[in-house]
């Protein structure tokens, strides 16, 4: 196994240390918050990493390929999934009452759109179809990340006035991404609908 590979299989390990940290209770290790968010930004830098370090060194494997996006998807997936269960952050003064709504929305279309591209990949794959990334997708990974890291560290701190404005920062970075989801969704599609023609035969 190679080191892009392993990179990425630290980072699907990550991904229960987060969920570990997040869920204890605060009486049972203060600002655990914040180490979750910790935990998250590292495993989020590995994406960039393993990503880079494969191409810089010409190491991209099929392995890596499916490991790749199943750790990425995991581990925002499990962040949503945690923010949502525990909507502290969403109950702050600029969030109350409708925050964790929103919020829900956002990961329902974010999970969404994950399922469905990853479906048109299947596809792509079947019809050996190379699909490459757009800047909306990159854009939409970043964005995603940010927001995630920042909901998460912000609780930690709900009721001071830098937790209530991170937290809304981090709203409004997770409602951009949802937008930059939907839009390199479509485009992904778009860009290659042949995928979806039938072929002769068929």
């Amino acid at each position: 196994m190679n080191l892009p590979n392993k990179i990425t299989l630290s980072r699907i390990c990550l991904i229960p240390v987060f969920a570990v940290f997040f869920c204890l209770d605060g009486g049972v290790l203060p600002y655990n918050f914040l180490i979750a968010g910790i935990v998250f930004c590292i495993a989020a830098a590995t994406d960039f990493l393993d990503g880079y370090i494969a191409r810089k060194r010409h190491l991209v494997t099929n392995l890596g390929k499916f490991l790749d996006p199943i750790a990425d998807k995991v581990l925002v997936s499990t962040a949503l999934i945690l923010l949502l269960a525990v909507p502290i952050v969403f109950e702050t003064k600029y969030l109350a009452g409708w925050g964790s709504l929103c919020a829900g929305i956002c990961a329902a279309i974010i999970l969404g759109r994950e399922l469905i591209v990853s479906g048109f990949r299947m596809v792509a794959a079947e019809r050996k179809v190379v699909l490459a990334a757009d800047i909306y997708g990159k854009l939409k990974t970043v964005t995603q990340d940010a927001a995630l890291a920042v909901l998460v560290i912000s609780s930690s701190f709900p009721t001071l006035a830098a937790g209530e404005i991170a937290a809304l920062v981090g709203f409004v970075l997770l409602a951009l991404s949802t937008l930059l989801a939907v839009l390199s969704g479509l485009n992904y599609i778009l860009r290659n609908r042949q995928v979806l023609k039938e072929e002769k035969g068929e």
